[in-house]
């Protein structure tokens, strides 16, 4: 993972600024690979992660006298490890709380370092990969394994994913805890499933992984449009899992799916930061290195039988991502995509995607119907995207003050700055 010999101090004595922002970036860079490779040595995530953030903590104190290392991954994992062994020295865990994290077969190990031999011996290297599949572990609930994926892999604090997740601090404390204890006290243990098993567990690690990119993609709340933290996260995890499972289709689809999306992002937005809609981007601002990589991950993905809801979200967007221009958007085939994903997929959120294609296919009148039909769906009651829809398709029939009062809905229940200022600018200029 890191060089060990390059995790040496660089000389001089480093301003406080430039060690702040040293820490910053090797936060968001490296704590999955820090704290996954400590879990190693404590087989508890609790105590893992108050060895890391001591880590990180010794190095706002040492780095301003020593220098800023010239690899601060290395040393961190460095001084998170010592750490993690003093608390298992102190508390004796060696022989008692070691196991909860390890397979059966491995609870004869006596030491934090035995199993970190164990586990060097393990096909799979990356310490990530052990670490996203115990978050994502059945046994917890589904929004406990992406709220401790958020916090542990990607290393968002505790407020931060309370606000991805629109619930108050206390509240998402508490589920993480929960989380956290129900892996230590099931005995789940910290590796990546056999072959018996990944099948049936991959499901759900590609659904958790997909929110992560998503919740970047997209600030579901705040200021900005986009967080760049999760959408890169979701990027590396999907292609640590291609790694891991090179023939699977589902996990190609996935990471065609993100591939297509992220290469549209440098057209997301103005100089100002502020949301420009499909219709609007500049598409020679695409980046077409993703969108090669996305369709060559969409065609392993199509080589199955039946294609799974990400192959179909890919070939989706693979359509927007081909057409010359929003004018030349084959919309009878997202419809037609569409029709086929709610068969596989059955959701409020693809009816309204598949309604928004059949308005720009058929025309907004064909879309109205359907989308004041899931005005009355109870999980899309608070979904501003439906009201923002009918809105630009009552915009579309001429329908201004009808338009006027959607717009007014999706303003009011959208969360995120920058959308909630593209959408009182689409009702402005509505006319």
């Amino acid at each position: 993972m890191h060089d060990a010999g390059t995790n040496g101090p660089q000389p001089g004595v480093a301003s406080p600024a430039a060690v702040a922002a040293a820490v910053a970036d090797a936060h968001r860079r490296e704590w999955a690979f820090v704290l996954a490779a400590t879990v190693r040595v404590t087989g508890d995530l609790d105590d893992a992660e108050e060895a890391v953030q001591d880590a990180y903590a010794r190095a706002l104190e040492t780095w301003p006298e020593r220098g800023i290392p010239a690899n601060t991954g290395a040393w961190l994992t460095t001084a998170a490890k010592r750490r993690a062994l003093d608390l298992l020295r102190r508390a004796d865990v060696s022989r008692r709380a070691l196991p909860r994290l390890a397979d059966p077969d491995e609870r004869a190990a006596a030491s934090g370092a035995a199993i970190a031999d164990e586990l060097d011996a393990s096909p799979v290297t990356d310490d990530r990969l052990r670490l996203i599949f115990t978050c994502c572990h059945p046994a917890l609930a589904f929004d406990s394994r992406v709220a401790l994926t958020l916090r542990m892999v990607c290393g968002l604090s505790t407020p931060e994913v309370a606000r991805a997740f629109l619930v108050s601090e206390p509240t998402m404390a508490a589920r993480i805890t929960r989380a956290k204890h129900k892996i230590a006290q099931a005995g789940i243990p910290y590796r990546v499933p056999g072959d018996a098993d990944i099948r049936e567990r991959i499901d759900g690690v590609l659904d958790v992984v997909h929110l992560v990119y998503a919740t970047g993609h997209t600030a579901p709340a705040g200021a900005e449009l986009v967080r760049r933290e999760l959408s890169e996260r979701g990027i590396e995890l999907a292609e640590l899992l291609r790694l891991l499972l090179p023939g699977d289709a589902d996990v190609a689809g996935l990471l065609a799916l993100i591939y297509l999306t992220e290469a549209r992002r440098p057209a997301r937005t103005d100089a100002s930061g502020d949301e420009l809609l499909l219709e609007e981007q500049d598409r020679d601002r695409w980046d077409r290195r993703y969108i090669e990589r996305g369709l060559d991950q969409l065609a392993v993905a199509t080589d199955a039988c039946d294609p799974g809801r990400f192959t179909l979200l890919a070939a989706i967007g693979a359509v927007h991502d081909c057409s010359p221009s929003w004018e030349q958007t084959d919309w009878q085939r997202i419809a037609l995509l569409y029709d086929r994903l709610r068969e596989l997929w059955p959701s409020p959120v693809v009816e309204l995607n598949r309604a928004i294609a059949i308005g720009f296919a058929r025309g907004p009148a064909a879309a109205i119907p359907l989308l004041d039909e899931l005005a009355v769906e109870p999980q899309l009651v608070r979904y501003p995207y439906l009201q923002a829809a009918r809105a630009d398709m009552l915009e579309r029939l001429g329908r201004i003050q009808d338009a006027a009062l959607a717009y007014d809905e999706a303003i009011a229940l959208c969360d995120n700055d920058r959308e909630r200022a593209r959408l009182r600018q689409k009702k402005s200029m509505a006319r």
